[in-house]
């Protein structure tokens, strides 16, 4: 489709820049935010003792990130447009990385909660403007192959984050996983800089209202699914959280549909390949992140395997995408989005349905590497196209504010998963000892496996490459119009 030409945008460079080193320079520092999502789920029994945390303290520990890592993402695009979105990439690596060493330094849960909530807003810089950015320096009919690639150093993220974080934890300190982020900074903001073409896209207010409203409305659903079976569904703190997140997100549609500069553009969502790319990263998100977050400690608690060896016995889940999502990447123009979508979603689903009928106090490690590798490829086949389904029908200027639409989406999916199905497992009466795992782990399974399957829903209306086709030019006059 054809962008939209604006004023604002920087001068194109006429540097030639390789594929491959445009590649490794997004794709390196967006690895270090991904591998953040998980790198602490191997060490979160290390650093309940060491910090003397509650289970809801360690659900902070994750989500204090994704929460910040969602909120500030479009504002984030906002500034990537205005500023130019190599600048505000390179600044959030810079606030991610000081914000890692502040983790580091950490010596009560308040203080690891708060760095971790600006490292998430480092990270919120750094994953949908890479995408951006990536797209800009590969030809359009490289774009799918090196969104695939993309992909795959995403899914390496996910998939090294329980094995370097359990090797960080058994050989040196659980410190160690957050002073790992300081030399893999250092390689990528210079190599950012030289391989990266800087841009702007499209110059609009910030819309700092719709940010407030949008981030303290999740924060309030979460914090309500977070505290619901300590304080009691029917409390008085819970329902208030509900019913404050639900008139707060309602605020920020009522909002976002009146304004031209919303920080997500409902207009967006005419396309229905944006719309159903959006639903199925959050069901996704909420699924299988949240089985991680209880499976990576059952492995340890349960099976009674160091931080290192558990995170080993993950890879047939976590490593799975990184082979399999470029390969996804490839596929996906001839053989079309919508197959690869329901093919991954439905490895995913099951995968879910098999480990929640397994696993049990005496289990063996054996047993569950099918379940983890049948995981571990639908996850690769959802990660290439679902991001390939989100790009398909933007305009140029649109790419930022799209991608960064699409990770708030999925951060609040693993916000969501990690709360619910720990909720559902505190609900059941499980608890992290060898014993609490029997009985509760099943039903927070079979809840992530059920999310998952709308997406498998959703995925049936993802459009064909013909109609997709058809409808990138009526979203382009739609966005056009909005716009004007």
């Amino acid at each position: 489709m054809t962008a939209t030409a604006t004023p604002h945008a920087l001068p194109p460079s006429s540097r030639s820049i390789p594929v491959w080193l445009g590649i490794a320079a997004a794709s390196i520092p967006m690895f270090m935010a991904t591998l953040d999502n998980l790198v602490m789920t191997s060490a979160l029994p290390v650093i309940q003792q060491d910090l003397n945390a509650s289970v809801g303290q360690l659900q902070w520990f994750l989500n204090a990130y994704t929460l910040s890592f969602a909120t500030f993402m479009l504002t984030a695009a906002t500034l990537g447009d205005r500023w130019g979105r190599r600048s505000v990439f390179l600044g959030g690596i810079a606030i991610f990385t000081a914000a890692s060493v502040a983790s580091a330094l950490a010596a009560s849960p308040a203080m690891l909660i708060a760095a971790r909530a600006v490292q998430g807003m480092g990270a919120a810089a750094i994953m949908p403007l890479s995408l951006t950015l990536l797209a800009a320096v590969v030809p359009v009919r490289k774009r799918a192959m090196a969104i695939g690639i993309w992909g795959g150093v995403s899914g390496l993220g996910v998939a090294l984050g329980p094995v370097v974080g359990g090797a960080a934890v058994d050989g040196i300190s659980w410190q160690a996983i957050f002073w790992i982020n300081v030399p893999v900074a250092l390689v990528a903001m210079p190599l950012a800089y030289i391989a990266l073409k800087e841009s702007a896209g499209r110059v609009q207010p910030l819309d700092l209202l719709g940010v407030l409203l949008s981030g303290s409305g999740v924060f309030l659903l979460v914090w309500a699914v977070v505290h619901g079976n300590d304080d009691g569904w029917a409390s008085a703190t819970v329902l208030a959280s509900f019913l404050g997140s639900a008139v707060l997100l309602a605020a920020f549609l009522a909002r976002a549909a009146r304004i031209r500069y919303s920080v997500l553009p409902l207009a967006l969502f005419r396309s229905r390949s944006f719309a159903v790319a959006n639903v199925i990263g959050i069901t996704f998100s909420l699924g299988m992140f949240g089985a991680v977050f209880l499976l990576a400690q059952y492995l340890q608690i349960v099976m009674h395997y160091t931080p290192f060896e558990a995170g080993l016995r993950t890879l047939p889940w976590t490593a799975a995408p990184m082979v399999v999502a470029p390969i996804a990447g490839l596929l996906a123009e001839r053989v079309g989005l919508r197959g690869l979508l329901i093919s991954g979603l439905s490895l995913q689903s099951a995968s879910l349905v098999w480990m929640a009928l397994i696993l049990g106090p005496d289990t063996g490690y054996r047993s569950i590497v099918p379940a983890l590798l049948m995981a571990g490829v639908g996850m690769g086949l959802t990660f290439a196209p679902s991001a390939t389904a989100v790009l398909r029908d933007m305009n140029d200027d649109d790419h930022a504010t799209a991608s960064s639409a699409n990770s708030t989406v999925r951060e609040v999916g693993i916000a969501l998963g990690i709360a619910v199905l720990t909720a559902v497992f505190l609900g059941n009466g499980g608890s992290l000892t060898p014993t609490g795992y029997t009985d509760a782990l099943a039903p927070a399974l079979l809840v992530g496996a059920g999310v998952v399957a709308i997406g498998i829903l959703a995925a049936l209306f993802m459009p064909g490459r013909t109609a997709a086709v058809a409808q990138t030019v009526t979203v382009d006059r739609e966005m056009q119009s909005t716009m004007e």
